[in-house]
């Protein structure tokens, strides 16, 4: 039996938007997150993701900077950035990401980016932030909505 052969091309990195029943702005959490951030941190979890993107995913090693949830958040991906905030306070960075293969509606296989959550150093997230992204999760599922 022959196996198909992997795409070598890298996956796409889209922003979940929000849907317009659900949120008259229409906002991108992940934009809102990176807003807060100082421009250091945006900048590596852009490179990143781009090395997620190019390894692809299915086979990217993630040296703790990409790692697959488990439990309540199973179906999550993170990808995990220390720095400082906008404040010069250090914080651990959080970014929950989906991967969708195939899906031209999308343009392919791709990451997307859900939201995220910023945390001090040695501390657990709030499982209300927890809850949040995965309410997100569940509306993109249904709705698909992304911002390339």
């Amino acid at each position: 039996m022959t196996r198909p052969l992997r795409s070598s091309q890298p996956w796409r990195i889209h922003f979940f938007q929000r849907n317009l029943s659900e949120d008259p702005k229409r906002s991108v959490p992940t934009i809102e997150f990176f807003d807060e951030l100082s421009d250091t941190v945006v900048a590596e979890f852009q490179a990143i993701l781009d090395a997620v993107a190019a390894g692809p995913p299915p086979s990217f090693s993630g040296g703790g900077k990409w790692e697959a949830m488990r439990g309540d958040m199973a179906g999550f991906f993170e990808v995990r950035v220390s720095g400082n905030d906008t404040a010069g306070k250090r914080m651990n960075h959080r970014l929950f990401c989906m991967l969708v293969r195939d899906d031209p509606a999308i343009g392919g296989s791709a990451i997307v980016c859900i939201g995220g959550l910023s945390k001090p150093l040695r501390s657990a997230a709030h499982p209300r932030d927890y809850r949040r992204i995965r309410q997100f999760g569940v509306e993109f599922k249904l709705r698909g909505s992304v911002l390339s």
